[in-house]
């Protein structure tokens, strides 16, 4: 793994996340909630970098915003759910629907039996990023208060301006894969895929 993304690549994707407005408002309200160890991860960012690179809207295709937090002082549900609820209610109506707000201390608590994977604890939110099923959406940001974005990318940033998707060579494939591939061929034809081809 890269825990260090080039600076060529980490400024080209600065630029890109700048360009997309309705990104830049999620980042901007998801700081000012003042979550613990939070970052926008996964689709909202590869699948923007994907539209700047082949000239689509910066939205086309993102379905939601992935908003992870870290907070182990309380894994209950109730916990999670009043962070969830006042996230939903910082949004605008046309945003709220969209984010999906996570604490990854207790995903080791649900994901087992909602995936069928064994889910070990984590220790942070950036660890969640070392799991994802591929190196391509292992991205995740945030914006700080002096307005710089704050990047993680464990496997580097190689393979999503490469708009190359393979398996997480530290995960076992995932039972989805198939279908997840199937997806991001169906929205973006112009992806690579390694490793086993787009079927079920």
């Amino acid at each position: 793994m890269n825990p260090q993304p080039s600076s060529l690549l980490a400024d080209r994707l600065d630029a890109i996340v700048r360009a997309s407005p309705r990104l830049m408002q999620v980042l901007e309200i998801a700081r000012d909630l003042g979550l613990p160890d939070w970052r926008i991860v996964s689709g909202a960012v590869y699948q923007t970098v994907w539209n700047a690179l082949t000239g689509r809207d910066p939205d086309y295709g993102i379905k939601d915003y992935d908003l992870f937090y870290f907070d182990g002082s309380d894994l209950s549900y109730e916990a999670e759910d009043v962070v969830i609820q006042r996230a939903a209610a910082a949004y605008p109506p046309a945003l709220s629907p969209l984010v999906e707000v996570r604490n990854q201390a207790r995903v080791h608590l649900w994901f087992e039996a909602h995936f069928g994977e064994p889910y070990a604890p984590l220790a942070c939110s950036d660890d969640a990023l070392i799991r994802f099923v591929s190196p391509a959406y292992a991205v995740g940001i945030r914006l700080g208060d002096d307005g710089r974005l704050d990047l993680a990318a464990p496997f580097g940033l190689g393979d999503l301006f490469a708009m190359t998707l393979r398996p997480n060579p530290h995960r076992p494939l995932a039972k989805g894969w198939g279908t997840v591939s199937r997806g991001v061929l169906t929205r973006w034809p112009e992806v690579v895929i390694e490793g086993p081809p787009a079927g079920p």
